[in-house]
C-alpha cells in the first residue's frame, strides 16, 4: 500500500523502536518449529537495534538458542483501540551481545533489571533487524529495509563515548532542561522527565516507563556538536514554556 504524502514511514518505525519499553517477541519451538510469543522487555542499542535480557530457563530463549530467527512487535501503546495505533513488526536474528554499551544502554531503560542483570542465567541478545512491516493507520501500511530504520553509527564513535557522561551531566545539572524539552517541544504531560541516552539522530527521555523520542535538528557526531545542539533546544523551549 502506498504511504500518504505527509507520512514519513522511516522517522515514524524509528520512533516506535526508541520509545518501546515492551514487545511480543515471536519464536519457534523446539524442535516442532510452533509458533511461540512472549512479553518481553526491550531497549534500544546505539544503532536502534533491539536489545533484550532474558534467562537461558524461559521457554523464548531455549527457542533462540536452537534457531535464532525471532520477531518482535512493538506498539505505540495508544489509548483506545490499539488496532487504531501504530504498530512496527521487526523481524531477523537473536544473538547474544557482551558489548559494555548496550549492556549500559538497556539498564538505562530498564533500571529495575540491574538486579539481576548478572545472573549467571541471564544474557543480553541484540536482534541483528533483516526486515521491518509498519502498520500507523488506514494507507501508512510499509515495509522497510534495516537501512530504513536503523541509525549509521559511522564516525559517532566520540558521541557513543561521551553518552554516557552526558546524560548523567543531563540528569545531574539540566534536569530542567530535559523537563523542558519533553513538555514544551512535544507537549508531554509534566513528570520526573530524565535524559536516558544519545545516538546521532536524536535524544530518549524517559518518566518512569513512559519514554519520548526527540529527534536532533542535524546529525551529532560527538560531545561538541551535541553540547551545541542541546543548547539551542533549550533556547527553543524556555520560551514556548
Amino acid at each position: 500500500m502506498k504511504p500518504q504524502a505527509d507520512f514519513d514511514p522511516k522517522i515514524a518505525a524509528k520512533k516506535l523502536m526508541r520509545e518501546a519499553r515492551s514487545g511480543a517477541l515471536a519464536t519457534l519451538m523446539a524442535p516442532s518449529g510452533d509458533p511461540y510469543c512472549s512479553l518481553v522487555n526491550v531497549a534500544t542499542a546505539f544503532d536502534g537495534s533491539p536489545l533484550l535480557l532474558i534467562s537461558r530457563l524461559a521457554i523464548h530463549t531455549k527457542n533462540v538458542i536452537a534457531d535464532s530467527r525471532v520477531s518482535l512487535m512493538l506498539d505505540e501503546r495508544k489509548e483506545g483501540d490499539p488496532l487504531e495505533g501504530a504498530r512496527v513488526m521487526l523481524m531477523g536474528r537473536a544473538t547474544v551481545t557482551t558489548d559494555e554499551h548496550d549492556r549500559r544502554r538497556y539498564l538505562a531503560r530498564q533500571p529495575e533489571a540491574e538486579m539481576f542483570a548478572d545472573f549467571a542465567d541471564f544474557a543480553f541478545y541484540r536482534i541483528e533487524i533483516t526486515a521491518a512491516h509498519l502498520v500507523a493507520g488506514f494507507g501508512r501500511i510499509v515495509d522497510l529495509k534495516p537501512a530504513d530504520i536503523l541509525v549509521d553509527p559511522a564516525g559517532a564513535d566520540d558521541l557513543l563515548a561521551a553518552e554516557e557522561r552526558a546524560s548523567a551531566h543531563m540528569n545531574e545539572d539540566h534536569a530542567d532542561a530535559c523537563r523542558l524539552y519533553a513538555t514544551a517541544l512535544y507537549g508531554a504531560p509534566d513528570g520526573d522527565w530524565r535524559c536516558a541516552g544519545f545516538d546521532p539522530e536524536g535524544m530518549e527521555l524517559q518518566n518512569g516507563r513512559t519514554a519520548l523520542r526527540v529527534p536532533f535538528p542535524q546529525r551529532v557526531s560527538g560531545s561538541g556538536p551535541l553540547r551545541a545542539v542541546l543548547v539551542k533546544m533549550a533556547e527553543q523551549a524556555r520560551p514556548a514554556s
